[in-house]
C-alpha cells in the first residue's frame, strides 16, 4: 500500500488527500440537516476518491520523476489546478454562483490569502468549515514543501540563510533525485503533520476555554495556525471569546515568526534559541515599536478630545494596536476587536498604511506567512548597518557575531534582488489592475493583499474598504494569478524556467 501512495504523481495524492478531506464538512451539513450540502460534498468525495485510485492504478508503471523541475512544476500545478477540484463541491452546495467564483474563492483558501466573494451570512457553517479546511490543509501544504522542496532547493527564504542545523534537509541536487516528490513530501508530512495538528487542536480547546463558540473556535484555530484569516463572522468581531481568545491567538502567532517554533525539536535550551532567533526578535521589535508609535499618536489625538484619563479605553487602543499589527505582520489579518477602540478613544483614524506595510514585511520563512518574509528584511537590515559602520572605519573587519554568520555572504544581495522582484510583481499586478478598471488606491491595495497573501488588508488597508465581490471577473483573474505567485514567490518561477534548473 505504501509503494503505492509512492509511485502516484502528486497532484493525484494531493486529490485524493482532498477527496478525504470533503468527508468532514459533509458530516458536519448531515449533522445540521443540510442534505444538499452533504449530498454535494459527499458524492464529491466519492467521485474524485474513485478517480484517484483509478488514476493511482493507471500510473503504477510509470517511474515518476526525481528532477528539481519535476518537484516545482507540481507545486505550481498543485496550486493552479487543485483548486479546480477543491471549488466542484463547493459551487454546487451554494448552487447559485458561478464556478468561476467558486474557483477564485478556492485559490484563496487554498494559498491562505482569505479573502472572499461571498457575504459570510450566505454561507452554512459546512462551507465555512470547507473553507476553513482548505485554508488550513494549504497551510500545512506550506509547512512540508518548505522542508521537502524550497529547504534542499535553497529557495522559499532558505537561499538567504547559511544556517545547517542536524535533520535539516540537506540542499543538493542528489538528495532532489535520490527520492520522488510524493517519498519526499510523505517524510516531511510525517514529521510535521502531528505538530501541525496537535497546535491546531491545542488553540481550539483554548478558545472553547475562553467562551468561543464550537465551530468559530474550530475555524479561528484553523486560520491562525494557517495565517488565512478566515472566520465564519468576516471578522473576530462575531466572537465570544473577547480578550482572552484573543489573547490565545496572540501567542499562537509566533509559529508564523519563526520556524524554529515547530520545525526543531523541543530541547533544553529551545527557550535560547528562540529568544536568538533574529526573525522573532526583528518581528517583535517592528511589533513593539509600531504599537508605541500609534498608541502615543491615539494618545495625543485622546489629549485634544479631554479623555486622556480613561484608563479603560487606554489600555483597550493598546492591546487592539498590539494584537492588529502582530495579526498583520503575520499576514492573517485578524483585526481585534479593541482596535475600533483606539479610534474611538482619540477620535482619529486608523492607519491602513502601517497595516499594509506589515502585511508586505510578512513573517518567518517556511511558515505559512506570507510577504517578503523577515529574514530577507534581517539581511538588508544587517547589510544597511555594515555599510553605515564602514563609512565611519573605512579599514574595519566585520566581527559578525552569532546573528551574523546565520546570513549567507551573498545573503543581503540575494535578498536584494528578491525585493526588486516583489516591487517589480506588484507593479504588475497593479497595471492588470488598472486594466481591468480599477483606480490607483484600490489596485495599489489588492496588489499588496494578493501578493502578500493577506486578504483581510482589502477592508483596512485603504481609505474606504473594497467588496472583492463587486470586482470584475478580469479583476478577479489578475488578483486569482497573484495569490498564486505570491504564495509560490517569483524565485520560485524564474528557477523553475530556468535552462540550467532542468538538469538538477
Amino acid at each position: 500500500m505504501t509503494a503505492f501512495f509512492t509511485r502516484m504523481p502528486l497532484f493525484v495524492l494531493l486529490v485524493g488527500i482532498c477527496a478525504v478531506a470533503m468527508l468532514i464538512p459533509a458530516a458536519v451539513a448531515l449533522a445540521e440537516e443540510g442534505f444538499r450540502t452533504a449530498r454535494s460534498f459527499f458524492y464529491s468525495a466519492l467521485l474524485f476518491g474513485i478517480l484517484t485510485l483509478v488514476v493511482g492504478m493507471a500510473t503504477q508503471g510509470i517511474k515518476p520523476y526525481g528532477t528539481a523541475r519535476s518537484h516545482l512544476a507540481g507545486l505550481v500545478a498543485a496550486y493552479a489546478l487543485l483548486p479546480v477540484v477543491l471549488a466542484v463541491p463547493f459551487v454546487d452546495a451554494i448552487g447559485n454562483t458561478r464556478f468561476y467564483n467558486g474557483y477564485f474563492e478556492m485559490v484563496s483558501c487554498l494559498t491562505t490569502t482569505g479573502a472572499t466573494l461571498f457575504d459570510p451570512a450566505r454561507l452554512g457553517d459546512a462551507l465555512h468549515l470547507w473553507r476553513a479546511l482548505v485554508g488550513w490543509m494549504g497551510g500545512l501544504l506550506v509547512w512540508v514543501t518548505a522542508a521537502a522542496v524550497m529547504a534542499p532547493l535553497n529557495l522559499g527564504g532558505f537561499e538567504v540563510s547559511s544556517e545547517t542545523r542536524a535533520g535539516d534537509v540537506p540542499g543538493s541536487a542528489a538528495q532532489m533525485q535520490a527520492a520522488a516528490p510524493t517519498v519526499r513530501l510523505r517524510k516531511a508530512l510525517r514529521h510535521l503533520a502531528p505538530t501541525y495538528l496537535l497546535l491546531t487542536g491545542l488553540l481550539w480547546l483554548l478558545q472553547l476555554v475562553a467562551g468561543e463558540g464550537d465551530l468559530a473556535a474550530l475555524i479561528h484555530a484553523m486560520s491562525v495556525m494557517s495565517t488565512s484569516g478566515i472566520s465564519p463572522d468576516g471578522t473576530l468581531s462575531g466572537g465570544q471569546g473577547g480578550f482572552v481568545a484573543e489573547l490565545f491567538i496572540f501567542v499562537f502567532f509566533l509559529f508564523a515568526l519563526t520556524r524554529h517554533s515547530f520545525a526543531d525539536r523541543l530541547r533544553i535550551d529551545t527557550p535560547r534559541l528562540l529568544v536568538q532567533d533574529r526573525e522573532l526578535l526583528l518581528a517583535l521589535s517592528l511589533v513593539f515599536l509600531l504599537t508605541a508609535l500609534l498608541f502615543v499618536r491615539h494618545w495625543i489625538g485622546a489629549l485634544e478630545v479631554n479623555d486622556v484619563d480613561n484608563g479603560q479605553a487606554a489600555f483597550a487602543a493598546l492591546w487592539g494596536t498590539l494584537f492588529t499589527a502582530m495579526s498583520f505582520l503575520t499576514t492573517t489579518g485578524f483585526v481585534s476587536d479593541f482596535w475600533i477602540e483606539a479610534r474611538s478613544w482619540s477620535g482619529l483614524p486608523t492607519p491602513g498604511l502601517v497595516l499594509l506595510g506589515l502585511a508586505l514585511i510578512g513573517g518567518g520563512a517556511a511558515t505559512t506567512a506570507g510577504g517578503i518574509k523577515l529574514i530577507r528584511v534581517y539581511a538588508l537590515y544587517k547589510h544597511g548597518a555594515r555599510e553605515l559602520g564602514k563609512l565611519t572605519y573605512p579599514n574595519s573587519v566585520a566581527a559578525g557575531g552569532r546573528l551574523g554568520r546565520r546570513i549567507r555572504r551573498e545573503g543581503a544581495y540575494i535578498a536584494w534582488v528578491f525585493f526588486m522582484l516583489f516591487i517589480l510583481s506588484m507593479a504588475a499586478v497593479m497595471v492588470a489592475l488598472s486594466l481591468a478598471g480599477l483606480g490607483f488606491e484600490p489596485a495599489f491595495v489588492l496588489s499588496a493583499a494578493s501578493l502578500s497573501t493577506t486578504g483581510p488588508l482589502a477592508a483596512f488597508g485603504g481609505g474606504q474598504p473594497i467588496i472583492y465581490g463587486a470586482l470584475g471577473d478580469a479583476a478577479k483573474g489578475v488578483l486569482a494569478a497573484a495569490m498564486i505567485l505570491g504564495r509560490l514567490e517569483t524565485l520560485v518561477l524564474i528557477a523553475l524556467f530556468n535552462p540550467g534548473f532542468w538538469r538538477i
